[in-house]
């Protein structure tokens, strides 16, 4: 961990950040892909803050998401988050609702990004090409396991994703052939933070 800077980069792989961040002095946690990933390696990080006996840091998690509802090429700030794969409606859950737990089944934080439109994020541990059962506006593979360990800590999260695909059959092309238009967007992002 270097010097506490009062904002934590997290992302969930370098291919997001194409090396803008590293290029410009800014360390990034990587966490690696899907909801388990992202909440061990951010709940370690916060650990090693408190270990250091450091405030812990302002969470900003910037990536990749589908979406049905905005366009291609569109940057978002989630400001809603939920698990789109929880499915207990077997025992009369709603569809995204962890059963038995008190934590809200949406976890809602405000977004320091004013000049960005406000979505709300499914995450799942699937590369969504279809209609989630859960009702979300874009989706991806991480978000809601970082909110939710922000919520648990007590530290303020925040989020913008690029929309890289349209979540469906041609998302995985899609994906790949966006990743590199992102970085700079989410740099430029990141030094407009207070």
């Amino acid at each position: 961990m270097t010097e506490y800077s009062g904002w934590l980069v997290v992302m969930a792989m370098p291919l997001e950040a194409q090396g803008v961040f590293e290029q410009a002095g800014i360390e990034v946690l990587y966490t690696g892909v899907g909801k388990v990933n992202a909440a061990m390696v951010l709940t370690r990080a916060l650990a090693g803050y408190r270990y250091a006996g450091l405030p812990l840091p302002r969470v900003v998690n910037f990536g990749s998401a589908g979406s049905r509802r905005f366009d291609t090429g569109t940057f978002v700030a989630c400001t809603a988050f939920l698990q789109r794969d929880m499915d207990v409606t077997g025992l009369g859950f709603d569809p995204g609702t962890t059963p038995y737990e008190e934590i809200p089944a949406v976890l809602e934080f405000p977004s320091p990004f004013g000049e960005l439109p406000c979505s709300n994020c499914g995450t799942g541990d699937s590369f969504e090409t279809g209609e989630p059962a859960a009702a979300c506006d874009v989706v991806d593979m991480e978000a809601y396991a970082l909110a939710k360990v922000c919520h648990v800590e007590g530290t303020p999260f925040a989020c913008a994703k690029y929309i890289s695909d349209g979540a469906d059959h041609a998302a995985a092309t899609d994906w790949q052939a966006n990743l590199h238009r992102a970085a700079e967007r989410f740099l430029s992002l990141y030094r407009q933070l207070p």
